[in-house]
């Protein structure tokens, strides 16, 4: 167990570092690399990642609160059963990532890269996914009311059962959508309606 308080570390290689079980507040990481890392159980608050190298890094079971993990590599990273709390996530790639179980609690998830993982059954409320792409994407139940998911990649995505109530869906296409059991306001229903070319009076 260790505690690291308002640090500052720049182009350093945790590559080889057992980080398990600490606690990060206030810390920023700059183009740190953290490839295969151990971070389970680990906790951030407040804390800055920018451009950070999290390929193959296990943080399964790890909570992050107000912490912010900017165009950062999350390659295959096991992230089973992590939170994130408030976080800011824009620009950051999970390819490959295992995000089963993973809990996410508002935040911004902007221009993330979440092709093909797994969030399903997920409560994903109040998130921000602005242009995320999720190509491929398991969604079949998802609670995305009252996210913003304005021109967020779905091609192929599974999204049938999901709650989009009150979610901004701009610039979605929906003739690409299998929409079986999925929930919609009024104005949403409205609106996919008009994307078939209907006209409603």
């Amino acid at each position: 167990m260790f505690l690291h308080v308002d640090k500052n570390y720049t182009n350093i290689d945790f590559s080889n570092s057992d980080l398990r079980y600490g606690e990060l507040r206030n810390c920023t990481f700059d183009e740190c690399i953290f490839r295969g890392t151990p971070l389970e159980e680990v906790l951030t608050s407040g804390c800055l990642f920018i451009n950070c190298d999290f390929t193959n890094a296990t943080l399964n079971s790890s909570q992050h609160r107000g912490s912010a993990f900017t165009n950062c590599k999350f390659h295959e990273s096991n992230l089973f059963v992590s939170k994130f709390v408030n976080c800011k996530m824009t620009g950051s790639d999970f390819f490959k990532a295992r995000m089963d179980g993973i809990t996410i609690e508002e935040g911004d998830w902007s221009y993330t890269n979440l092709r093909h993982v797994n969030l399903g059954k997920q409560d994903l409320r109040k998130v921000r996914f602005f242009e995320a792409d999720m190509y491929e994407a398991n969604l079949e139940k998802v609670d995305f009311r009252e996210a913003d998911l304005t021109r967020v990649q779905l091609g192929k995505a599974n999204i049938r059962g999901a709650d989009l109530r009150g979610a901004i869906l701009d610039g979605i296409d929906f003739k690409s959508l299998d929409i079986t059991g999925v929930r919609m306001d009024l104005i949403q229903a409205v609106a996919f309606t008009r994307s078939f070319g209907a006209k409603i009076d």
